[in-house]
């Protein structure tokens, strides 16, 4: 009785939370409604990006290479190729886990510190073949007026996809994450000697890790171009990794869900503060300043320590503890 009570404690505000969103294209303006569209595709990205920062303990700090990759394989398989969306829509994210086994294979075989060093050289190499590659990618121009099929074309056919493929990639990401190979690579973050002591493979778990992750910023970099209809370099490059990993931080890096609400937070700021000021990057920098010293856990931790005072759940996670909130 109780754990089915458990289940239905956290299963029901996002019941809630879905059917909401289901009813929100009829009630908003349309502005409104590619607000969170865009909030959809960011959220899935730093959810990607959280599989590795917060609950595998890798600090890869160039993660938006892969978004990138994923979207101008879509792109350029549209444009290029003449194969089916569909098709280009399956293939474009296993482009992206490619490159990100390619990278992971050199980067997991080094410490932290060379291993975040390592994949920002790598990842602003791709960013320079992207930029200056105009034969193919365009350059700093970008690629425009990419096809997608009419019914999706529309803000509201847009919202409704996308929001199909970010509930199916979440359930897909919260079943690895509580599966054993979840919790071993919990296990690793919290101390990677000890695992590899008692016969855990640690590169090739992280490796493993890397792989799915960049697969899901793949998938969200096709449904940035099914939004958008375009691509352009920007998505490679470090200030929009920056940005990702300030999400995890601000929503609550040791928590399942908390990248979901530190980028519906980090694309609203966005979205208002620009219309004020175009210093968004050193806003995002402040950010970051204030989120170290004053909210080390995120909201979503803090949320968690609050409520566990209250004795309605268990204790916030922190380095140590696993979330699964």
């Amino acid at each position: 009785m109780q754990r089915s009570n458990l289940n239905l404690y956290v299963i029901g505000p996002w019941a809630l939370i879905l059917v909401l969103l289901l009813l929100f294209p009829f009630v908003l303006p349309r502005f409104y409604v590619y607000i969170l569209t865009v909030i959809f595709v960011t959220a899935l990205l730093a959810m990607s990006l959280n599989m590795v920062v917060g609950h595998g303990g890798l600090f890869q700090f160039h993660h938006g290479v892969f978004y990138g990759v994923g979207a101008y394989a879509f792109a350029l398989m549209l444009t290029k190729t003449g194969l089916p969306m569909w098709l280009c829509f399956i293939l474009s994210p296993f482009v992206a886990a490619a490159v990100g086994f390619l990278i992971g294979w050199f980067c997991v075989r080094l410490a932290s510190l060379y291993f975040a060093m390592l994949q920002i050289s790598l990842g602003s190499l791709i960013w320079a073949i992207a930029f200056r590659w105009y034969s193919l990618t365009h350059g700093d121009d970008g690629l425009h007026g990419i096809p997608v099929p009419d019914w999706i074309s529309s803000t509201s056919g847009a919202y409704y996809f996308i929001l199909f493929f970010l509930v199916l990639c979440l359930i897909v990401m919260y079943i690895m994450h509580r599966s054993p190979f979840g919790m071993t690579m919990q296990a690793i973050r919290d101390n990677p000697a000890r695992c590899s002591a008692v016969g855990i493979n640690v590169r090739r778990h992280q490796l493993t890790a890397i792989v799915i992750a960049t697969f899901f910023a793949g998938v969200a970099g096709v449904l940035f171009v099914v939004l958008e209809h375009s691509v352009f370099p920007d998505l490679l490059f470090w200030v929009l990794s920056l940005e990702i990993f300030i999400m995890c931080l601000l929503g609550g890096w040791f928590t399942f869900a908390g990248p979901i609400l530190g980028a519906a937070i980090t694309v609203s700021l966005r979205t208002f503060v620009g219309i004020y000021t175009e210093y968004w990057t050193l806003i995002l920098g402040v950010l970051l300043i204030l989120l170290i010293f004053f909210l080390p856990e995120g909201v979503m931790g803090l949320f968690l320590r609050k409520v566990r005072k209250g004795g309605h759940a268990e204790e916030a996670p922190g380095r140590g503890q696993h979330a699964q909130g």
